[in-house]
């Protein structure tokens, strides 16, 4: 598994080098019959990358990434984590930092990421 195959808490492993191996344009049906059955870890949780694409129901996908940008867009917020987190940057003098949806964010705890 190469280093690249992790983004955004989404694991593409081998699935990523095969797409960008691929010849494009490439049929929705195409890169279902092919790549399809291909599992992608999205934190605790996987899915088909038919489960994940089917949705859209594209005709034709122009090249790897963006069959990779479909994916990204697909996959729920619990890919990515902890949200509003970051261990690289501290809070600002003065920040109040809080997780979405805490007591002073309302109308945030039912809030969905497309």
């Amino acid at each position: 598994m190469s280093d690249d195959s992790r983004e955004l808490g989404v694991e593409l492993g081998g699935l990523g080098d095969d797409l960008k191996s691929a010849e494009y344009p490439m049929s929705e049906a195409e890169l279902f019959d092919q790549h399809g059955d291909k599992e992608i870890e999205m934190g605790d949780e996987t899915a088909t990358l038919e489960e994940l694409l089917e949705p859209l129901n594209e005709d034709e996908y122009e090249s790897a990434d963006e069959i990779k940008q479909a994916i990204m867009n697909m996959v729920s917020d619990d890919a990515i984590g902890r949200k509003n987190y970051s261990d690289r940057t501290p809070p600002a003098m003065g920040e109040d930092r809080q997780d979405e949806g805490a007591p002073d964010q309302e109308g945030q705890r039912e809030q969905e990421s497309f």
